[in-house]
């Protein structure tokens, strides 16, 4: 029997992963979402204008295995146009991205066209109407995470991330866990 508390969260767009902010700007926390134990940790992180699957738990020990390059993060990325074959595989083989003011090689990962729009429902801020061009979504998987890396990525090979859902980490899915939605789970199982 685990001492600790383990969560698994929907993060909402317009959220930080994080329960404080020292800065004077006013920031949605995590915290407003769920009455969270102290000491609760977000193991890794999704950026403000990200969503979908965020762990959380009190033992800081299982956070470092899960955030280590062993476990694969899926995501589902909306893009601006319709991603082709040809993009994708350049995702796949590694492209390159900005990272810390020099360029990266982003390392070998998993990616592939969705013919089939995700149900995730609206996104807490409009992303834009499709009178400025289609849109079109992928999955990328990777086991390391480069500050914004899933964007850059699809920049690189020219279609623009709009909208960034992490869907999995290692065998924990988002299935379907509402935006803004916390489970409480007794322990992860979280695997390669």
């Amino acid at each position: 029997m685990s001492l600790h508390t383990h969560f698994i969260l929907h993060k909402p767009y317009g959220y930080l992963s994080q329960f404080i902010y020292e800065l004077k700007r006013k920031k949605k926390l995590l915290g407003e979402l769920y009455d969270f134990p102290i000491g609760t940790m977000a193991i890794g992180r999704l950026d403000e204008d990200s969503e979908g699957l965020l762990l959380l738990t009190t033992d800081g020990k299982m956070s470092e295995t899960i955030r280590s390059r062993k476990v694969d993060k899926e995501y589902y990325v909306q893009v601006d146009g319709i991603i082709n074959q040809e993009a994708i595989d350049k995702i796949q083989m590694g492209v390159e991205i900005g990272f810390n003011g020099s360029k990266y090689i982003t390392k070998p990962c998993k990616a592939s066209l969705i013919t089939e729009i995700p149900a995730f429902g609206a996104r807490g801020k409009k992303i834009r109407d499709e009178r400025h061009g289609p849109t079109s979504w992928a999955s990328i998987t990777v086991n390391e995470g480069k500050f914004r890396q899933v964007r850059k990525m699809t920049a690189a090979v020219g279609f623009p991330t709009l909208r960034l859902v992490r869907v999995r980490i290692g065998n924990v899915h988002l299935n379907d866990l509402q935006a803004g939605e916390v489970l409480p789970v007794s322990d992860f199982q979280v695997s390669e």
